[in-house]
């Protein structure tokens, strides 16, 4: 039952008997109407004077990031390039020609060419099939007996990689004498994923900016108000690449940043300036005085937006807890353009909404929309969608419930792995190549595990020898090499070489080089990691390669996750408590995002990682896996958003409560006056996003259709229809906080004047 309407409802005069009041935002309102001129010429500056730093920011990013810093995997590679000069080739040219592979002018060429591979600045090995040692020749031959390999190990940090790789391809690839040249392994792979990727990002760009502009001016209703978000936005983008520009010069940031923060930044303008433009016609219409109503947005609206902010840039805060500078640069970048944009949305646009006045309207498109929405027309379907949710509250609930949990059933299949070549386009260069070397090469040599003895020299040799026989019994090993040859099956097949015996060991250390016949991204790689760990040893064992660090970055990711969840699930409960003074209502609105972020786990495994409905999203190699940081990532990200329009919701529902002391008016009040808002901010958020799912790059496809699926299902299904239809049944409950906490909100809370 709901209490006696308090005095003030929502039959109260028109507002211009109600001012603003003297809440901090409010008077920062005022003052930055009066001040308008020098506030706008001052941001114009600061503009001016930052473009030239964030020029060419994306050159100074990094394509890795994807392992953890701390890790054994990381520690074995390491000591490889310490102690041996050796480790993973980062760069694999593949050499073919119409004769044999064996045929005088391809074994001069290819000779030619590694002698001159290995003088390259930034190359630190060269090993190609005509100058390998004999026991690991073989295995550089193609089958087809017209291919073979040149592996090469270049040296520096994940810049210096890749601007040796992009230096060396060029020309050292295509003819060159008797062999015809194409690259792959995860430098030039990650060079042709950043290439694409900024590509894609302005081709996408550029057709989504118009549909965006065509939405804008028909949500905002004249051309003049469609325009704030989009220098709103321009702004936050802005201020975000010059923190990137910034942090690039004292830590590695990935380039793939860039992409996250050209379409958060977009979408938080459009939010908050909808939100603010929007209280802010109100008030005009009302009868305020363009200062007292821009004070009044800052109060209501402004508020509302600062809140959103805090809880977004918490939830991407979280980020900041993983090793992976990966995942820590999506939280640099989102918590840059997530301050920015609320600095220009609580700074600037109050100053450019001074400067416009009553001219907001200007090139009306919506007249007689605006006519009816003066008059009251505004609820329109939003009013009459949540008086029908909460006549039958628990159906609504039980069926949104069932149907999102049914979404995001496939989850339960995930199979993770990392990015290689088939994050690529099929017919990109490093793609090609790396597939022909799976279907032409028997042995997995590009991407062989090293397993690192650090406390067993060469005076070991028989236990060594004895210990590489054992592992290579090992299921999914193909090869065993080290200081006392090659083994296979148990057997010594290949003694070593002098020079290959010098290679394996020191007097302090020993290496073997365990070549695999299972993918490395893979549950078989995986699971022959833990064997090769597990396996008894004549001393500490370090692993690495490619297999080991998918292992070490999804334990990496595993141990960090309850972190991650306390600060995100913490901040929000007790961000929405100062909000609200409630206790249930923070707890609800963290368990409706969980489930809003069901289907968009689901359609990651059911589309990406097993290929239905793929037609959908445009081309992409099903790989059988998901990248193992977007979930993290998605999570994240998607949970920012949704807690975005929740407090949006909440904002307006507390006005009407405060108001009225009905909660169930209150909820259909609330969902009639941001219902609109809420679902236009969504699909012109899910645009920006959309552009990001027409990458070529599957991950960044991937990001982009499940943020766009997540914002655009919390807008629908959870706000329009779980929100209601839980806070019905709650009642009055939704408002109840214990007597200690009703009195630390009444110290700290925000409330309305």
């Amino acid at each position: 039952m709901s209490r006696t309407p308090h005095p003030t409802t929502t039959t109260t005069p028109p507002d211009r008997a109600r001012p603003a009041g003297r809440s901090l935002l409010a008077a920062l309102g005022r003052l930055l109407v009066r001040r308008r001129v020098p506030v706008l010429l001052a941001v114009l500056l600061a503009t001016a004077v930052a473009v030239p730093f964030t020029a060419g920011v994306a050159n100074r990013l990094s394509t890795g990031g994807f392992a953890d810093p701390a890790a054994e995997s990381t520690k074995a590679e390491h000591l490889l390039a310490e102690r041996f000069g050796a480790g993973a080739p980062q760069l694999v040219l593949l050499a073919r020609t119409t004769g044999s592979i064996d045929g005088p002018q391809a074994v001069t060429a290819g000779k030619d060419l590694a002698r001159e591979l290995a003088r390259q600045p930034g190359v630190e090995s060269a090993v190609s099939y005509w100058t390998a040692p004999q026991e690991s020749a073989s295995a550089l031959k193609g089958r087809d007996g017209h291919s073979a390999l040149v592996l090469l190990r270049l040296g520096g940090d994940d810049n210096r990689v890749h601007t040796t790789a992009t230096r060396l391809v060029p020309g050292f690839t295509g003819p060159h004498g008797a062999l015809s040249l194409s690259a792959t392994g995860l430098a030039q792979v990650g060079a042709e994923i950043q290439e694409h990727s900024q590509r894609d990002l302005t081709r996408a760009e550029a057709y989504v900016a118009p549909l965006i502009l065509i939405v804008l001016v028909l949500v905002f209703g004249s051309a003049v108000a469609a325009g704030l978000p989009l220098l709103i936005g321009g702004f936050a983008i802005l201020g975000a690449f010059l923190v990137l520009r910034v942090l690039s010069s004292v830590t590695p940031v990935s380039v793939f940043s860039i992409n996250i923060t050209t379409a958060l930044g977009l979408g938080l303008a459009i939010d908050y300036s909808l939100f603010i433009v929007t209280r802010y016609r109100e008030e005009i219409t009302r009868g305020l005085s363009t200062v007292e109503a821009v004070a009044l947005s800052m109060r209501t609206a402004g508020r509302t937006v600062l809140f959103s902010a805090l809880t977004v840039a918490l939830s991407l805060s979280a980020l900041l807890v993983f090793p992976l500078y990966f995942l820590r640069s999506f939280a640099y970048a989102g918590i840059a353009v997530v301050v920015f944009a609320a600095f220009a949305a609580l700074v600037v646009l109050p100053a450019m909404l001074g400067l416009l006045g009553p001219r907001i309207d200007a090139l009306d498109v919506r007249r007689l929309w605006r006519r009816r929405e003066r008059r009251g027309a505004s609820g329109g379907f939003w009013r009459p969608l949540a008086a029908g949710v909460m006549r039958r509250p628990v159906l609504c609930t039980v069926g949104v419930v069932t149907l999102l949990v049914a979404l995001g059933l496939p989850f339960a299949r995930v199979s993770f792995g990392l990015v290689d070549d088939r994050a690529l386009p099929a017919d990109a260069p490093a793609h090609r190549t790396a597939q022909f070397l799976r279907e032409e090469f028997t042995s997995r040599e590009a991407s062989a595990l090293s397993v690192v003895l650090p406390h067993v020299g060469s005076g070991s040799r028989e236990q060594v020898g004895a210990y590489a026989a054992d592992l290579s019994t090992l299921p999914g090993v193909a090869r065993v090499d080290t200081v006392t040859g090659s083994y296979t099956a148990g057997r010594h097949v290949q003694a070593a070489s002098s020079a290959s015996s010098a290679s394996f060991a020191t007097d302090t250390a020993t290496r073997l080089s365990v070549v695999s016949s299972v993918e490395p991204y893979s549950s078989a790689g995986a699971t022959l990691v833990q064997r090769l760990r597990a396996h008894s040893a004549p001393g500490e064992v370090l692993v690495g390669g490619d297999a080991a660090v998918l292992t070490d970055t999804r334990a990496a990711l595993a141990d960090r996750l309850p972190e991650a969840a306390l600060i995100i699930g913490g901040a929000t409960l007790v961000l929405l408590f100062l909000f609200t003074g409630s206790v249930l209502i923070p707890l609800k609105a963290v368990l409706l995002n969980l489930l809003s972020l069901t289907a968009t786990f689901g359609a990651m495994v059911y589309v990406f990682q097993e290929g239905h409905l793929s037609w959908l999203v445009g081309e992409f190699t099903v790989t059988g896996m998901v990248d193992v940081t977007m979930p993290v990532l998605m999570f994240c990200v998607a949970f920012g958003l949704s807690m975005d329009y929740e407090v949006f919701l909440l904002s307006r529902i507390k006005e009407a409560y405060t108001q009225t002391g009905d909660n169930t008016l209150a909820v259909a009040t609330g969902l009639a006056r941001t219902g609109r808002l809420i679902s236009a901010a969504s699909v012109l958020v899910a645009l920006p996003m959309i552009a990001l799912a027409t990458s070529g790059i599957t991950f960044l496809k991937l990001l982009g259709v499940g943020l766009a699926l997540a914002v655009l299902m919390d807008a629908t299904l959870v706000r329009g229809v779980l929100v209601p239809a839980v806070m019905r049944l709650a009642g009055r409950a939704n408002w109840w906080a214990p007597p200690v906490l009703r009195r630390l909100y009444a110290r700290v809370g925000v409330k309305e004047e």
